[in-house]
């Protein structure tokens, strides 16, 4: 196989693999050692590009990735036999030479690896670590996100990201924290966190902040695996995971719509809704039931109410802005955000007027240094004839994005101002 071929099928195996292998290593090595578990990781993945460029790939790249992190896991504990910083149900299985590999096996094993990362996640998410480190320190360790990406999903900068996720070790080195599923009474103080997480890590998928690619859809699967995940553990299984899950489904139903051939952007109002996943819009109607089996009415309810509105439109023009708009001004209630506003200033615009949508964008002060939010200003002032106005916001985003994908579309919208003018 060509370098490059391997260095992408590496690449993928890191977004699929790598955080189902550092849960179930650092499950072994104790939490305190989980930068120990990702060099691990990280080692088995240096030697799959090294070795596959010679011998070729193999069979099963996975479980070959999982055989050498076994083995290399196993030479660690040899070495240090350092048990007090494991669980206590598998620190006795590790000090036999006749129990060790058998241990470390069946921890390798599929259900034993999702036991692991639903550990990882809500050790992540411990109410001792502040709750916007446990959320960045997640992304980081289990997703595989880079700091950029995480200052990217929070509209912050690297350095504070990086502080974040540096205190939030720093507190588990203190602290002593284990690996453990929570008790049910304080389950849901975690749960808010980790679900918190997997929102981020799919919008980051879907609207990523990567120079060449608009949609990652290896971050969409993940988070998508991660919260059905959470549907098939009894203590989780509750009403915010599936409003959450229906959302991912709805909106990953028009994934293949919102790209053209040349990876431009289709906006919503352009794209084929024949192509729109049917499948995957029928999965969102019925988490999006089940979630209603209880009294919690959560922002992924809400999202997900709109999320539905547009994929039960048969065009552009026949969605119930009315709606949407009603639920954004539920939603904006609920959680106090700028993002919130923005959209709900956007829904407000094509329910009552363009005047209106601006109006509202324009109260808006803490979303200067975001480009969607330019955008979305540009837009109203383009529908209302103010070029110039127009120009200039587009301009303004396009210097705020680092995607290529976004750029051109900010571009193509300035000259079809130029081209309006013109004909004017």
């Amino acid at each position: 196989m060509h370098e490059p071929n391997v260095n992408n099928l590496v690449s993928h195996l890191f977004r699929h693999e790598a955080g189902k292998m550092t849960a179930v290593l650092t499950r072994l090595l104790g939490f305190g050692s989980y930068e120990q578990a990702q060099d691990i990781v990280q080692d088995a993945l240096l030697q799959a590009m090294s070795v596959w460029k010679y011998k070729g790939i193999p069979d099963n790249p996975s479980a070959w990735l999982y055989t050498v992190a076994k083995r290399k896991a196993i030479d660690v504990i040899r070495q240090q036999r350092v048990h007090e910083h494991h669980e206590a149900s598998i620190a006795q299985a590790l000090q036999s030479e006749w129990t060790l590999t058998p241990t470390v096996n069946h921890l390798f094993l599929e259900n034993e690896i999702e036991d692991s990362q639903l550990r990882m996640i809500f050790a992540c998410c411990h109410p001792a670590i502040p709750y916007e480190s446990q959320v960045a320190l997640t992304l980081k360790t289990l997703c595989g996100l880079s700091t950029a990406e995480i200052a990217n999903a929070f509209l912050t900068g690297e350095e504070t990201i990086a502080k974040r996720i540096y205190r939030a070790r720093e507190k588990i080195r203190e602290e002593k924290i284990n690996l453990e599923v929570p008790p049910l009474s304080t389950l849901n103080t975690r749960l808010d966190a980790v679900l918190h997480t997997l929102y981020l890590l799919f919008n980051e998928g879907y609207t990523s902040s990567h120079p060449d690619q608009l949609i990652r859809h290896d971050l969409c699967e993940e988070a998508i695996r991660l919260c059905l995940l959470l549907t098939r553990n009894t203590a989780t299984n509750i009403p915010s995971v599936n409003a959450l899950l229906a959302l991912m489904c709805y909106q990953a139903s028009r994934a293949d719509s919102r790209i053209d051939e040349d990876g431009s952007i289709i906006l919503l109002k352009d794209q084929d809704r024949s192509r729109w996943n049917k499948a995957l819009i029928e999965r969102g109607n019925y988490f999006l039931e089940t979630s209603a089996k209880g009294d919690d009415l959560t922002e992924y309810h809400l999202e997900a109410i709109i999320a539905s509105c547009h994929a039960e439109a048969a065009t552009f023009a026949e969605t119930d802005w009315n709606k949407i708009l009603d639920i954004y001004t539920l939603l904006s209630n609920l959680r106090q955000s700028p993002i919130v506003e923005m959209n709900k200033a956007i829904a407000l615009g094509y329910a009552q007027s363009f005047e209106a949508g601006l109006t509202a964008l324009q109260h808006i002060t803490q979303l200067n240094d975001y480009y969607l939010y330019h955008a979305a200003v540009a837009d109203f002032y383009a529908a209302l004839n103010y070029s110039e106005e127009a120009r200039q916001a587009y301009l303004r985003a396009i210097a705020l994005t680092s995607s290529g994908a976004a750029r051109r579309l900010l571009e193509k919208k300035i000259q079809m101002l130029q081209k309006d003018q013109i004909s004017s």
